[in-house]
């Protein structure tokens, strides 16, 4: 009944940036933690960030100082601004969000289906 939908991937330069999004549409009441993960071939998924419905943030170490991770709760939407990208980041980058569906608590957890980012020269 959730969708979770990711864009803003793609190649970018050394450096460069990004900023990746990811929209909840479907049969929402509230959504609890979103939260950015990313995947590199032959790795592990690994979480990049995390951002609680009231605001509070956590970064990996990696990309702390270099990623915000931001929220939108009007339009149930999560952000991811990379800056000064380096050819590490590069990864399939997934949203996951735990959504409360009615007024009863019980949470349900989504993923989307990734989005690409490649940092190459």
């Amino acid at each position: 009944q959730v969708q979770l939908v990711e864009s803003g991937g793609g190649l970018v330069q050394p450096g460069g940036s990004l900023r990746l999004s990811c929209a909840a549409s479907g049969t929402i009441f509230s959504i609890n933690a979103m939260t950015w993960y990313r995947q590199a071939p032959g790795k592990q998924r690994e979480m990049v960030a995390d951002i609680t419905s009231g605001g509070i943030t956590n970064y990996v170490d990696s990309v702390k100082g270099r990623f915000t991770i931001s929220r939108d709760n009007a339009k149930n939407t999560v952000y991811l601004q990379m800056n000064s990208l380096k050819p590490e980041d590069t990864a399939v980058y997934y949203c996951y969000a735990d959504v409360q569906k009615t007024t009863w608590p019980i949470f349900n957890a989504y993923w989307g289906q990734g989005t690409q980012v490649t940092v190459s020269s």
